[in-house]
């Protein structure tokens, strides 16, 4: 769901999100609205200086209190990058079922959707594999550590600038 939501799936989602923020309590006031509309409208999972930089309208107090509201109400999800830093992104009955490549060096996510075959073979392997440990498979979620190509880049040039000076 990258690029503009068309206005049909932003109310679906909308709606949802309204309905399970009642569900604890909580109203889906026009800031919680804005940023699911930001997270809905990314091409990845957005840290929170990302979130904030996307509009003006979004304080860093009231992005980081919100995120864990919707992510109680199990609209956001967490995605760990490096550290203890964090992206965020909607849920996967929201967004779509993906995956992820995480930079180890920059913390940078990128979502990836695998061909069909290989999600058949992931799911399969894992059904059998919770099963023998009494555990029910509802779903899954890969991340994938290793560095994007910017960074790999930059330790190959440190490497080479290195070597050469040696």
């Amino acid at each position: 769901m990258s690029g503009d939501l068309d206005r049909r799936n932003a109310s679906s989602v909308h709606d949802i999100a309204s309905e399970r923020l009642e569900a604890i309590d909580q109203r889906y006031s026009p800031g919680r609205r804005r940023l699911v509309d930001v997270l809905a409208n990314a091409s990845h999972p957005l840290v929170t200086t990302e979130i904030t930089s996307a509009t003006d309208e979004l304080p860093q107090s009231s992005v980081y209190r919100n995120l864990s509201i919707l992510e109680e109400a199990g609209v956001v999800v967490k995605v760990l990058t490096t550290g203890e830093r964090a992206a965020f992104e909607l849920a996967e009955d929201l967004k779509g079922h993906h995956h992820h490549l995480v930079c180890v060096d920059c913390g940078r996510v990128i979502d990836v959707d695998l061909p069909d075959q290989v999600e058949n073979l992931l799911s399969d392997g894992m059904s059998s594999l919770v099963a023998a440990r009494g555990f029910t498979l509802i779903g899954h979620r890969l991340d994938l550590m290793g560095r994007c190509d910017q960074c790999s880049r930059s330790r190959r040039e440190e490497s080479f600038s290195t070597s050469s000076v040696k």
